[in-house]
């Protein structure tokens, strides 16, 4: 069996990408799995790094905003059909699984072109442009939320939920470790503020405000700033003398530093919210508000109506984050709470659903 997986661009495809192919792998080991993403984005250098090969195609996405970059689109796009087309005559793979991204469009319309049977993962409660365009053309869709009916065709779509990490989201037995890791000590608090793979701008002015503050001195931090804003971190924390407070471009032992934290400060995309809800400890969400159809916000939302999180807007999270945490250190008991319920709403072994049902329905068209 040979399959690809195309898509990327964000931390909210990648991972998943490759939590499925992992589970794929678990199912049927003798699988070759190849991946296709976008070149100078982060799947090429985090898919090998999990041990799977890549082919990058020459695509970016077309900006809203009036950009130079696009009026190379229509071209990038001709070349990255090209590229998908070659990569897919010369792989020969049984099945195109795509996630989601700038590379899942051309491979999808290339598989679409050949024959190529195509499945889809959504992580999201609005689905993405290339998703809508290319559902007609799917087998299977796999959603993590309901209500996906006016996008994509009932008959088609599974809601098995988002897959995740294993590696990640495993963190039992794991606090002494993860402290010894960051360097932090066992009897003061530790603040996790986590803002996507690529960092947030707002959430950083946000920490930086707060460590400001005299009332953080009592608090320990593990601050992931995203690359473009780490030196600046950095220096901010030498500067002020805040040895408490570990700064990091991207956290690599993501297990360790959810084991370590007692409050977690995040974004509020897809994979994060389904990592978090397997994590269960309380967290404050500051949705992206530039995501499509404002879908963050949605997500977030449905974490407070359950009780497992306070939400910010993105706006107030300068004035507000530090109060915010100073009301969950001072309540243990709504942290526990909040916790719990955040595990109530955990969808587990997402990726194997996702695997299984996609290797069963390429074994029913093998059989004819």
């Amino acid at each position: 069996m040979k399959i690809i997986i195309s898509g990327g661009g964000t931390g909210g495809h990648v991972f998943p990408a490759v939590a499925i192919a992992r589970a794929i792998k678990r199912l049927r080991p003798e699988t070759e799995i190849l991946f296709v993403g976008a070149k100078g984005k982060m799947e090429m250098e985090k898919v090998p790094a999990e041990g799977f090969p890549i082919r990058g195609l020459w695509i970016s996405g077309f900006k809203r905003s009036l950009s130079i970059s696009n009026v190379l689109f229509p071209l990038r796009l001709m070349v990255s059909l090209g590229q998908a087309m070659a990569i897919l005559l010369k792989f020969k793979p049984h099945a195109v699984v795509g996630v989601g991204g700038f590379a899942s469009g051309p491979v999808m319309r290339a598989a679409a072109w050949l024959g190529i049977p195509i499945y889809m993962q959504e992580q999201n409660s609005f689905p993405g442009v290339t998703n809508r365009m290319m559902a007609s053309k799917a087998r299977l869709i796999f959603i993590a939320f309901p209500g996906m009916s006016q996008w994509f065709p009932a008959e088609k779509t599974l809601m098995v939920g988002n897959p995740v990490r294993r590696n990640v989201i495993h963190i039992d037995g794991k606090i002494d470790e993860a402290r010894q890791y960051f360097g932090m000590n066992k009897n003061t608090p530790i603040v996790l503020v986590i803002g996507g793979s690529q960092g947030a701008f707002s959430i950083n002015r946000a920490v930086r405000a707060c460590l400001k503050q005299n009332a953080t001195r009592s608090l320990q931090w593990i601050w992931q700033t995203g690359a473009g804003f780490a030196s600046e971190a950095q220096e901010f924390v030498q500067s002020h003398v805040l040895t408490q407070v570990k700064v990091y471009p991207f956290i690599e032992r993501m297990d360790l530093a959810y084991a370590a934290a007692d409050i977690i400060v995040s974004r509020a995309g897809a994979i994060a919210i389904s990592e978090l809800c397997h994590i269960g400890k309380p967290v404050i969400l500051i949705p992206y508000p530039f995501a499509a159809a404002n879908h963050q916000m949605h997500n977030a939302r449905r974490i407070a109506e359950a009780g497992g999180a306070f939400v910010l807007e993105d706006s107030s999270a300068e004035s507000q984050l530090c109060s915010s945490i100073g009301r969950l250190l001072a309540d243990p008991n709504k942290r526990r709470q909040m916790g719990e319920a955040l595990r109530r709403l955990a969808i587990p072994d997402a990726d194997e659903h996702i695997a299984q049902a996609l290797l069963n329905d390429l074994d029913n068209l093998k059989k004819g």
